[in-house]
């Protein structure tokens, strides 16, 4: 089973202050697949939904060293206050 709220409690996790509630997760999705890089994105919905991050380097070709860079990046990314306008109501 789909978890339907998989990406919103996965960026609630992440943002440190998030003032306005965040939008639908179909429409979540949506926002994510076009400001995120498809990598970014890849990395997320692992955390989301709970996927082994061995099997994600290996099927984007990364290593351990190059991820660490892209999950701070995307961190950095999801808590900047245009983008939370974005995905927020």
């Amino acid at each position: 089973m789909i978890d339907e709220t998989a990406l919103t409690n996965e960026l609630e996790k992440h943002i440190r202050i998030l003032v306005n509630p965040l939008k639908e997760e179909k429409e979540l999705h949506k926002i994510l697949k076009v400001k995120l890089t498809k990598k970014e994105f890849k990395v997320l919905k692992t955390w989301a939904y709970d996927e082994s991050i061995e099997e994600l380097l290996t099927k984007i070709d990364m290593d351990e060293e190059r991820y660490g860079e892209l999950s701070l990046k995307l961190i950095k990314k999801i808590n900047q206050e245009k983008f939370k306008q974005e995905i927020c109501i």
